[in-house]
């Protein structure tokens, strides 16, 4: 079902449309449109990769899904329910890039996730019908250069993100963005709670990107061994990596080993050129992904009630710091 007109909506009120600055971040083989969907009616964004359906008809079906979910919810409940978004990678390793913009395009998605490359002419052709789109960075020059193509925003990806993942600490990469863009910054990187959100905002992040919290939920696309793996593990075992796909990322050691992987073959490898999603689906899916939050997970949940969690975390966290203030203030 195509929307019949964009609904243009600048960041501000994108910010205003969630209940916390929440983004479930698109996990390749994890999100679909089943946890977008729980994730938008508890007001957090929920988000899908575009690539992680097999054909370019099965990702239309997930927009159709999505779409219809949304004005279902809004009816039931008479509320605003949290945008959705899709991952589009915009790197030459993606095929479908020019197939799966145009389906963005058609269907309208109110936000997208660019990733992987320069955005270019994408962003204009998102914007003309009144789309946000958000750039993953892992450095200022990254930044610098996705502002240049006129993105809303940037998701900064710091050391310690499940998957493909940034190096540089939290701090110093959000103070470095800081330094050249005054609008909507994400932090993606190992954050588990609401208190975690909460930290974020006081760093300088408008939002956070939540990704391997949601791995272990019972609408995830994860395999039961993934989601079982994500309750057991600690930060000490997620392993980084350039070399499975030519990305840097965030591996779960145990899934490594079971593998068949030499650790210590590994460290050594140099990195190759980048994977194809495609190619890596067929080559990895039994690697597994993880963030440096892993050790805080001991559960797997229903989105709803992760989510619930994570919004009970926020406002208990807020409470708390604002009674920290007063008291300082008043001694």
């Amino acid at each position: 079902m195509i929307p019949e007109e964009a609904d243009k909506m600048n960041a501000q009120q994108l910010l205003d449309r969630l209940e916390i600055p929440v983004i479930a971040a698109p996990m390749f083989l994890v999100s679909n449109p089943a946890l977008a969907l729980a994730a938008c009616a508890e007001g957090v964004m929920g988000s899908y990769p575009a690539h992680g359906t097999r054909s370019a008809e099965q990702f239309e079906a997930w927009l159709n899904e999505t779409i219809e979910g949304v004005r279902r919810l809004e009816g039931e409940t008479g509320a605003k329910v949290a945008p959705f978004a899709v991952n589009l990678v915009v790197h030459a390793s993606n095929p479908r890039m020019q197939g799966d913009l145009e389906l963005c395009i058609r269907y309208r998605v109110p936000v997208v996730l660019s990733s992987k490359g320069a955005p270019g002419e994408a962003v204009k052709r998102i914007h003309d019908y009144g789309g946000i789109v958000l750039h993953d960075v892992a450095n200022q020059r990254h930044a610098e250069k996705a502002l240049e193509a006129g993105v809303d925003g940037v998701i900064a990806v710091a050391g310690g993100a499940g998957g493909h993942t940034g190096t540089i600490n939290p701090f110093a990469l959000l103070n470095e963005i800081r330094r050249i863009h005054h609008g909507i910054v994400v932090l993606a990187g190992g954050m588990t709670t609401g208190r975690d959100v909460l930290a974020a905002q006081a760093m300088g992040a408008d939002l956070a990107y939540l990704g391997t919290r949601f791995i272990a939920t019972t609408e995830a696309g994860a395999a039961e061994g993934h989601k079982r793996m994500i309750v057991d593990s600690k930060a000490t075992d997620v392993f980084f990596s350039a070399s499975i796909d030519g990305a840097p990322a965030n591996w779960l050691t145990k899934s490594l080993i079971a593998a068949g992987v030499d650790l210590d073959q590994l460290r050594t490898t140099l990195p190759g050129k980048i994977v194809s999603a495609q190619e890596s689906k067929k080559r990895w899916k039994d690697i597994w992904t993880a963030g440096h939050g892993v050790g805080n997970i001991d559960a797997v949940l229903g989105t709803a009630e992760l989510c619930r969690r994570l919004k009970a975390e926020y406002a208990a966290a807020r409470k708390a710091v604002r009674a920290t203030i007063d008291g300082a203030a008043s001694s």
